[in-house]
Parts: structure tokens; C-alpha cells; sequence
């Protein structure tokens, strides 16, 4: 495959990362209630997000609330809402510089710099998929670690689906930016101007000398 075709495949990746992580920063399906073991209160369900809290009821009504202060949350919380911000902007500016440099655009036109540009793109979406991996395995871990908690009994969570969206998106743009590294390589002994060489008939014209 050419670079053409593996830059379209990275856009590609790198905009359905996009979209994973900003439907995991978005949508409050981080933890979902569990109905396991003892508990039969099925007539209602808890789903929480980065902003928000819902409740919904078995008739379908839904109820939402947003977190009362950013201070308060706790620190796996805080961490994922500051990740997934930078990860959707770091992602979103990767992708802006992808395109500049890209070989199927002519936003640039020396051919010796769309390699290094490429390269910038490919370590922004590598740390893009990073920034959004880390909080949703941090959050995993901590709902994990709660739920066989034996102390813990009532208001158990279960992973959202963020949580796996999140892994996904990480993945994507983890791929993208790897692509990006590996086929964008600076072309070697290439140079910014061509020789060119003049046959000695092809000099200056004679001169009449006195």
C-alpha cells in the first residue's frame, strides 16, 4: 500500500477515534448500575458520566443531574475529565496537521517537509489514543476493584459503555498515529535543488579579442 492509501486509512482511524472519545466524554455511560446478588430494585437504573448523574425509571422517564463542584469529585474523576478534553483536542489537531501534510492535498508543496509534519501528526494521535486509554482503565479498575469489594454490598457499578468505547477509540488513534510513524519516513539523500550541468560547448559566447 502506498503512503496515499495508509494516510486515507489513518484519517479514517484517526476520525472514528475522534468520535469514540468525544461520545465517551459526552454521554454519561461510564458506570451503570449492577443488579446482581441480592438486589432486586430493578425499577430504577443509575448511570453516571464525567458531567452528569442519571436515573432512569422503568417507565422510561429520565432524570439527569450535573456534579455540584469540580472540587468534591474524586481524583479518577477529575483525572478523565482533564485527559479526554486534551485527548479530544490533541486528536482533533492531529488530524487538522495530518491533512496539511498529507500527499493527497496541496495545502504544501515542498515534498521534503510532509514527512516531518506526518511524523508530528502520528506522535500527537499517539498520545491522543494515551490520554484516553489511561482514565477509562483507571476507571475500570476502580469499578472493578469496588464490585468484589465483599464490604461493599449496596450501590454496586458495573462497567459503563464508555468505558469500552474509550478502549476502542484509544486503539484507533493509537493505530493511526503508529501507521503515521512507520510510512513516514524522510526520504534519504533527497535535496532542496537539482544539479544541473553544462556541456563545455555550451558555455559563454566567443569573444572577438582586438
Amino acid at each position: 500500500m502506498g503512503s496515499v492509501g495508509v494516510q486515507i486509512v489513518c484519517v479514517g482511524l484517526g476520525l472514528l477515534g475522534l468520535i469514540g472519545v468525544i461520545v465517551c466524554c459526552a454521554v454519561p455511560r461510564w458506570k451503570v448500575s449492577s443488579f446482581t446478588g441480592n438486589n432486586i430494585l430493578t425499577a430504577q437504573s443509575n448511570h453516571e458520566g464525567l458531567w452528569t448523574q442519571c436515573v432512569t425509571q422503568s417507565t422510561g422517564q429520565q432524570q439527569c443531574k450535573n456534579f455540584d463542584s469540580l472540587l468534591v469529585l474524586p481524583s479518577d474523576l477529575q483525572a478523565a475529565r482533564a485527559m479526554t478534553i486534551i485527548s479530544c483536542m490533541l486528536s482533533s489537531l492531529s488530524l487538522l496537521i495530518l491533512f496539511c501534510g498529507a500527499d493527497f492535498t496541496t495545502c504544501v508543496q515542498n515534498e521534503d517537509i510532509k514527512p516531518k509534519i506526518n511524523i508530528m501528526s502520528g506522535v500527537g494521535l499517539l498520545l491522543a489514543g494515551l490520554l484516553v486509554i489511561i482514565p477509562v482503565s483507571w476507571s475500570a479498575h476502580i469499578l472493578v476493584r469496588d464490585f468484589n469489594n465483599p464490604l461493599v454490598v449496596t450501590n454496586r457499578r458495573e462497567l459503563g459503555a464508555c468505558i469500552f468505547i474509550g478502549w476502542a477509540a484509544g486503539v484507533l488513534l493509537l493505530l493511526a498515529g503508529g501507521l503515521l510513524l512507520c510510512f513516514s519516513r524522510p526520504k534519504s539523500g533527497s535535496s532542496g535543488g537539482t544539479a544541473k550541468y553544462y556541456h563545455n560547448s555550451a558555455s559563454a559566447p566567443n569573444k572577438n579579442y582586438v
